[in-house]
């Protein structure tokens, strides 16, 4: 490879890397030249790129963008799969892509943000509820003592209002 094409692909890497919000390594032995196409096909239309990648490249590309963590996850042949919105997104799409066609992409770990983490871990992201769910279970969480404390409070103006009527029908009666 001609040392400006290395270079140019190192910038790309090293862009890709400084943007991203998650990084999942992946081995992509084992998939035949349709399947990579397929996958590639499957998430072009999306926030997430998929790239077969050289070690010795990425290893540069992550020294410039201030990543180097992510050498820790790449070993042998590797792709890489590049997530720039959110996290839990990046994880579905690619996780639904391999149920989809039914080929088993081996994750080796991850990059979230500053963080290694296992291949476990990168799979069950996908499994977590949507940005907008979580912060909605969390504005519920944080009313639920607010609702309690006006049930409380109120419950007494209630029961006086209820004897206050019973005593109303008492004296028509």
């Amino acid at each position: 490879m001609l040392r400006e094409k290395k270079t140019q692909i190192i910038d790309q890497l090293a862009d890709k890397l400084s943007r991203s919000t998650i990084v999942i390594a992946t081995s992509y032995q084992g998939l035949s030249a349709r399947e990579m196409t397929k996958l590639h096909h499957a998430l072009a239309g999306t926030s997430v790129n998929y790239q077969v990648v050289k070690n010795t490249l990425t290893r540069f590309a992550a020294q410039r963008a201030g990543k180097e963590q992510v050498m820790n996850i790449i070993n042998g042949p590797t792709a890489l799969v590049f997530g720039y919105d959110d996290v839990v997104e990046t994880a579905r799409i690619f996780n639904q892509h391999n149920k989809s066609t039914g080929v088993a992409v081996q994750i080796k770990g991850a990059l979230l943000g500053e963080r290694v983490i296992n291949a476990d871990e990168a799979m069950a992201l996908a499994s977590l509820p949507s940005r907008e769910v979580l912060i909605s279970q969390l504005i519920a969480q944080l009313q639920a003592p607010l609702n309690s404390l006006h049930n409380v409070l109120s419950f007494p103006l209630y029961s006086l209002g209820n004897i206050l009527q019973a005593r109303i029908q008492n004296l028509t009666e």
